[in-house]
């Protein structure tokens, strides 16, 4: 069964006072359309996923998707696999109650049974064995100091030859680069219906919030953290979709 998201219309009216974003109830009901109209070719990271799931993934292994929010791709994961009678225990973990909510909620709509979900800190979780891990959009939300950390969590938890996908949004260490890019960037939210108070309140609440690094930072994460065999594996102006292999 699928469910056509609520309209996203958060940022619609003028706020007295813009709070710093949280991933509470009322962005859990609209996130789905939140992010297929904020950010860039969504769905073909998705595609990509699973095209790296097709050449990597043995016949059975761990699957973890760090911040899985409403379970989108865990759905989509356990749908390819099921096409193909491959068993796997998939895991979704996300410190939002009411993202865990709404991902379960999903779940049981659309029948699938067997996906663990754990609500609490991607850091503060012990990581199991892992074929596969995948973290997107999440990365950007840890504190800097402590993202190599959790990346070295999860080069160890992986088994040799295990992957690691994370799409993150970026910046350009060049100003006038990144303002380009920026600029770019809104008018592909204008192009999917955001007013420019929608795009200025939420610029707003998500500052100091979600704070992302340039790519040459994120591949440098990746390296430090162990993987010697990393790349860029897709990249839109100031998003980027990379992949570490164990």
């Amino acid at each position: 069964m699928t469910i056509t998201p609520l309209h996203d219309q958060i940022f619609k009216t003028k706020k007295a006072l813009i709070k710093p974003f949280e991933f509470n109830d009322e962005v859990a009901a609209v996130f789905d359309d939140m992010l297929s109209r904020s950010i860039p070719f969504y769905h073909d990271i998705h595609k990509v996923i699973l095209d790296i799931l097709d050449k990597s993934y043995q016949k059975t292994g761990v699957i973890y998707d760090l911040g899985c929010s409403t379970g989108t791709t865990l759905r989509l994961i356990h749908k390819h696999l099921m096409c193909q009678n491959l068993n796997a225990k998939l895991i979704g973990i996300d410190n939002s109650s009411s993202m865990i909510n709404k991902c379960r909620q999903g779940l049981i709509e659309d029948l699938v049974v067997g996906i663990d979900l754990i609500c609490d800190d991607i850091e503060n979780v012990e990581l199991l064995a892992a074929q596969m891990v995948i973290m997107n959009y999440t990365l950007q939300f840890i504190p800097r100091d402590r993202r190599l950390g959790l990346v070295k969590k999860i080069y160890d938890s992986l088994n040799t030859g295990g992957v690691f996908i994370f799409s993150e949004k970026i910046v350009s260490s060049n100003t006038s680069v990144n303002d380009l890019l920026t600029d770019l960037y809104y008018d592909f939210k204008r192009r999917n219906g955001y007013s420019e108070l929608e795009i200025s309140q939420k610029r707003e609440a998500l500052e100091n919030v979600l704070i992302p690094l340039t790519a040459e930072e994120q591949m440098e994460l990746l390296q430090k953290a162990g993987f010697v065999k990393c790349e860029v594996l897709f990249r839109w102006y100031n998003f980027a979709c990379f992949i570490g292999i164990k």
